[in-house]
């Protein structure tokens, strides 16, 4: 039954995460900006976000759980978001979405 309903439910639980993804952005920044007196812009859209800090940039555009991400040095990939709310890379390793959320975070405000 629990299947089902997640099954039923995927569209809203996609959008859930990627609003958690985009709030996560900004709360990382945030930290990571406090001792360099920079702070981050996070734009959050239904399908796309994008994180500035000066010349640096992340870019991530969702369909359904597929997340397709950027860099402003050119370095790309694609990821999933998993039922259980983690981040899927395409060679199969799993993340939390709150470690990944970070580790981007700490490369755009390095």
């Amino acid at each position: 039954m629990a299947t089902a309903l997640i099954a039923d439910g995927t569209s809203q639980l996609w959008r859930e995460f990627w609003v958690s993804l985009a709030s996560l952005l900004r709360s990382y920044t945030a930290v990571h900006g406090l001792n360099r007196k920079q702070q981050a812009t996070v734009e959050l859209g239904e399908d796309h976000i994008i994180v500035r800090a000066g010349d640096r940039w992340l870019q991530l555009d969702r369909t359904e759980a597929q997340v397709q991400w950027a860099r402003e040095n050119e370095a790309t990939g694609t990821m999933h978001f998993t039922v259980d709310g983690k981040l899927k890379a395409a060679l199969g390793a799993e993340e939390e979405m709150d470690m990944q959320a970070e580790a981007w975070a700490r490369e755009l405000m390095r």
